[in-house]
């Protein structure tokens, strides 16, 4: 349940104000074990099972670095055009929170491993925008609270609350932005371009699944003010853990319209956590926001310094895989499809599905066909990415080979497709099943057709007259006799054929 909050319309609120945005974009890595011990980083075990005295923090416990954590954290870097750093260090961030078993989290502070880069971001136009990246740092992820007997479950009105430390010491990689300016009314959709695009290059890294609705990939929207023409940044307000494209996107806005509300009519924006409301897409108050200096950072005294060594570094930067950007307009001109119909597809998330179709045997275009097509619309029911759904690019790629061997047409072909979503078995065994086959046989068409003409004479006769048109509507008979397994391409020419009538 969420508070009302008074908004200003989004254009008044563009007309008076300059919008700053700061984005921290938290990754979990799909590491095997914690940051800093060897407990397992699978979360469907027993609350409580998967912790050891080094991520609970107890005394006498040391923390070990995971070394596949710092080289994903450097192959981030360097995706992103950061610099390196030769030498860093872990410091300790301390704040008291139930989650967080030390009482400090293991993180890093002055010295991040990576800094000072960009990334380059395509909006729904073309436009390109270009993100300045302040630092990506490694550090640990917290444990997760449970408060029970309240409405909305969270702490305000909970009877209890209840701790599982097994997600505290999972590796993140915190990446975050300088300030972004510029951006005026787009700026929402520069900050949902931005995340997109940065899952993109984590998953094209294999450094992490990005699952935005799983908690692997996490946005705080920092958002500030300033009016037209002067340079100070107003105060800023941070919403937090933002899980999908879309809510960056509306927090963006909302925030947007609720610091021009407050400024407008002469109030003072208050420096705090926001919680992110999916059901309306609005923000309400979370907590008074801490500075860094509050944070008491120091030198983590338990872990040596990191120092990459620089042909270690080149290394891993001539083994970066294609840049998701670069790749795109490769495959934008190897299909022969237009910007808008790239970012469709980008959107739907359905690039790797194609390409995998394609390796498996499809066309490209029968590929984008199933995948843009039928699959899409079955995924926004279900509210899922394509590839989520229970098809593989094998079985697709299948599909669009009965359809071009002309054992399917489009309408049992989209049947067939259903069938494997619903369960029941591989496209072959669906066909079968339920009896799809396209109806080829000559003797079978022909008696179908006759039986077509003979019922309507009067349409027959409109036909032999020259109104060709008509033939559609024996087409249907057909199809209809034949329950949609007809070949209707074929159908029209056996009817003109029998009727003595040339479409040409």
């Amino acid at each position: 349940m969420t508070t009302f909050t008074e908004l200003l319309s989004y254009e008044d609120a563009l007309a008076s104000y300059d919008p700053v945005m700061g984005l921290e974009v938290h990754v979990e890595l799909g590491t095997r074990t914690k940051m800093f011990c060897g407990c397992s980083t699978e979360l469907d075990g027993e609350p409580n099972s998967q912790t050891c005295p080094t991520c609970l923090g107890l005394p006498g416990s040391l923390p070990v670095v995971n070394a596949i954590g710092v080289e994903s954290a450097v192959k981030i870097g360097l995706a992103l055009n950061c610099e390196i750093a030769e030498w860093c260090r872990f410091a300790r961030k301390n704040y008291f929170y139930p989650d967080m078993p030390k009482n400090f989290q293991t993180s890093q502070y002055d010295e991040p491993i990576a800094f000072n880069g960009y990334l380059d971001v395509q909006l729904e136009d073309g436009e390109i925008f270009r993100v300045e990246i302040e630092r990506a740092h490694m550090e640990e992820d917290t444990g997760k609270s449970l408060h029970v007997g309240g409405a909305t479950g969270r702490i305000h009105g909970a009877s209890h609350s209840l701790l599982d430390y097994n997600r505290a010491g999972i590796p993140l990689i915190e990446i975050v932005t300088k300030p972004i300016e510029g951006a005026g009314e787009r700026a929402p959709e520069v900050a949902k371009a931005y995340v997109a695009e940065l899952r993109e290059v984590i998953k094209a890294l294999g450094v992490s699944e990005a699952r935005m609705d799983k908690g692997q990939m996490r946005c705080d929207v920092n958002l500030s003010l300033r009016p037209h023409g002067t340079k100070e940044f107003g105060t800023r307000s941070e919403t937090k853990n933002v899980n999908s494209l879309r809510s960056v996107e509306r927090a963006a806005r909302f925030e947007i319209q609720r610091h021009a509300a407050v400024l407008s009519s002469g109030g003072s924006i208050v420096q705090e956590t926001r919680h992110f409301h999916e059901d309306d897409g609005s923000t309400t108050a979370g907590r008074i926001k801490d500075n860094a200096e509050d944070y008491r950072y120091f030198p983590e005294p338990d872990l040596v310094p990191v120092a990459p060594a620089r042909e270690w570094v080149e290394e891993l930067r001539g083994g970066l895989p294609e840049m998701p950007r670069v790749r795109r307009n490769r495959l934008r001109e190897e299909w022969g499809v237009s910007e808008h119909d790239m970012q469709s597809i980008l959107n739907a998330g359905a690039v790797d599905s194609i390409v995998a179709t394609i390796e498996e045997g499809a066309d490209s275009a029968a590929a984008r066909k199933w995948w843009m097509g039928e699959l899409a619309r079955n995924a926004n029911e279900q509210g899922v990415v394509v590839d989520e759904l229970p098809i593989t690019p094998a079985q697709v790629a299948r599909v669009a080979a009965l359809v071009a061997a002309g054992d399917l047409n489009d309408k049992l072909a989209r049947q067939v497709i259903e069938g494997v979503l619903a369960g029941e078995g591989t496209p072959d065994e669906v066909v079968e099943k339920r009896g799809l086959k396209v109806v080829s046989d000559e003797g079978a068409l022909g008696a179908a057709v006759d039986e077509a003409i003979a019922g309507n004479a009067a349409i027959a006769d409109k036909i032999r007259g020259g109104k060709i048109a008509a033939v559609g509507a024996l087409v249907g008979a057909v199809m209809k006799t034949t329950r949609g397994q007809a070949d209707a391409a074929r159908v029209k020419e056996l009817i003109l054929e029998r009727l003595g009538v040339s479409e040409g």
